[in-house]
């Protein structure tokens, strides 16, 4: 069967700590704000900015939310080695990104899939993802994904965010001038690779949230007592 989801009201709980069994590693968790995301469609992207904005590949997720505008979180790690002294320059990494669609606790879990993904061509512990190929993430709405042609490369508004914020995970809410439309961008995780995004729903199936995991942080079995 597919992957299945973790415990992510865990790990978007501000304080959770976890331990990397091999090498003694462990990570503090807390949530950074992104600020409110502009959804005018309700059709919600996630992938690697550089690689697909503007380039029409990645395609909306099947699942839709009422247009508005939305609280995107990230859960960031502070990752100290076993005895390292204090630094007054943390190691951050992004553990997960949330886009918060509803306050309301996830009672179930489930992949965020693109028109012809299909669950039964998953093998046992496959899942659906993105690929990063620029150490980034993001979510936007599919109305946005022409509105920041400029964004290629070293140039443009999406570059200039992590740029002049000394490359910090984000969340960064990037707005395009001419459009209004916008983007949450982050760091991912480790960086590249293929990380998959979860819906949650509420008891009554309600979406309450979608959240790309970037796997920094192990199961909760892993976690200190």
């Amino acid at each position: 069967m597919p992957m299945t989801a973790r415990d992510y009201a865990w790990l978007f709980t501000p304080g959770s700590t976890f331990r990397e069994k091999e090498s003694g590693t462990v990570g503090v968790i807390r949530l950074v704000d992104g600020g409110q995301l502009w959804l005018p469609t309700g059709q919600i992207i996630a992938c690697d900015p550089f690689l697909c904005l503007g380039q029409g590949e990645a395609e909306p997720f099947t699942a839709t939310v009422e247009p508005g505008r939305y609280r995107v979180e990230a859960a960031v790690a502070t990752l100290t080695e076993p005895g390292e002294p204090p630094s007054g320059e943390p190691h951050l990494r992004v553990a997960a990104a949330r886009l918060v669609i509803r306050d309301e606790p996830a009672t179930g879990w489930e992949l965020a899939l693109q028109p012809g993904q299909d669950l039964a061509d998953l093998d046992a512990d496959e899942f659906y993802g993105y690929g990063v190929d620029a150490g980034t993430g993001a979510f936007y709405d599919a109305a946005a994904d022409n509105s920041f042609p400029d964004c290629a490369g070293d140039e443009g508004p999406l570059w200039d965010a992590f740029e002049q914020s000394a490359w910090s995970p984000g969340p960064h809410l990037i707005t395009a001038p001419g459009t209004g439309h916008q983007l949450a961008a982050f760091t991912s995780g480790w960086g590249d690779g293929t990380y998959p995004t979860w819906i949650g729903r509420s008891a009554s199936g309600g979406i309450t949230c979608f959240v790309t995991d970037f796997f920094v942080a192990p199961s909760l079995s892993d976690a200190p007592a």
